[in-house]
């Protein structure tokens, strides 16, 4: 093991990677250069035939990046910011999220597209938003949120070698934050949650960078006895469900943490399907700890008092672990 930053662990999985498959191309906004770091030195070890800076159109890069698939590249697709992912949507949502379907399976698309998204590190509201529900809903997309470095890499890899569209969204704020990432080759596959904490008295489910403040939380609460279990999904599509749902049934509480606004987050397609299939399990109403229905603010102080903290995580787990029917 050693420990890496999240973007050391992408761009080592982006090297292995395309040193693995010659068929793996790389463009997008300034990927030469490498403002992230995920993309350091790609075009010096592989040169411009695969890995190309593009105009800042959006437009042009979601597009061309499903004209490569269709020809029988494996796309890796660098959108820069969850936000830029507007101005491409004609390509993601109508082409690469469809043509599969409409083609009867006749053109595969392996694309996988970076983004960074959600906040953290005061970009302002048009680089901030946490994209993933968007993204969810178009049905034809599978979208990966990783909480750690090791989970960073091996989803990475996952996501190129699948020969679906995928978005991998990396947390704004959690780049820079190190954690173990094995030596030895790894793949996660898509679709199966990881228990993080184990415990017995709530559920808590963490959505890629709620994870960290999932478990702080559960540290602070292990103090006085209570058990919080923490679920990382992971992947929000394709859901690991039955994993959560098995949490559940033996918690009977649950905490959804999403950094999507409040309104269709995925906590909120989430408390709905745990009342579908397990309405039966819960002694206690779910909670959502999500952002407010605002843009988000750049002055730091503000940026933080709307994205979910230790501190509302543990508001929410309270209120839940003594909620009395009438209360």
């Amino acid at each position: 093991m050693s420990r890496k930053r999240m973007i050391q662990a992408m761009n080592e999985a982006l090297l292995e990677e395309m040193e693995r498959d010659p068929r793996i191309v790389l463009f997008g906004e300034d990927v030469k250069a490498s403002l992230f770091g995920d993309t350091k030195g790609l075009w010096k070890r592989f040169g411009p035939d695969r890995v190309r800076d593009t105009p800042i159109c959006e437009a042009l890069i979601s597009g061309m990046a499903v004209g490569a698939a269709a020809a029988g590249w494996r796309v890796v697709c660098h959108m820069m910011f969850g936000n830029f992912v507007y101005t491409g949507m004609d390509g993601i949502a109508n082409q690469a999220a469809k043509l599969r379907y409409m083609t009867n399976g006749q053109i595969k698309l392996p694309i996988t597209y970076l983004a960074v998204s959600g906040g953290g590190r005061s970009a302002a509201a048009q680089h901030s938003d946490a994209i993933h529900p968007v993204l969810a809903n178009l049905g034809g997309i599978k979208v990966v949120m990783p909480g750690s470095p090791a989970d960073a890499k091996g989803l990475l890899k996952a996501a190129i070698r699948d020969d679906d569209p995928v978005f991998f969204l990396q947390a704004a704020g959690r780049g820079g934050e190190p954690g173990e990432v094995p030596d030895e080759e790894y793949v996660i596959p898509l679709g199966h949650a990881a228990v993080r904490r184990s415990g017995r008295d709530l559920t808590l489910v963490a959505i890629g960078p709620m994870v960290r403040p999932a478990l702080k939380t559960a540290e602070v609460l292990a103090c006085e006895g209570i058990e919080v279990e923490v679920v990382d999904p992971r992947t929000v599509v394709p859901l690991d469900l039955e994993a959560i749902l098995a949490s559940v049934r033996r918690t009977r509480r649950l905490v959804v943490v999403d950094e999507a606004r409040d309104t269709c987050s995925v906590a909120s397609h989430l408390a709905a399907l745990v009342v579908e299939r397990a309405f039966d399990a819960l002694v206690a109403p779910i909670r959502r700890v999500t952002v407010p229905d605002c843009c988000i603010p750049y002055a730091p102080v503000l940026e933080r008092a709307v994205l979910p903290g230790v501190d509302r995580i543990e508001e929410a787990v309270r209120a839940t672990l003594g909620w009395r029917r009438g209360t």
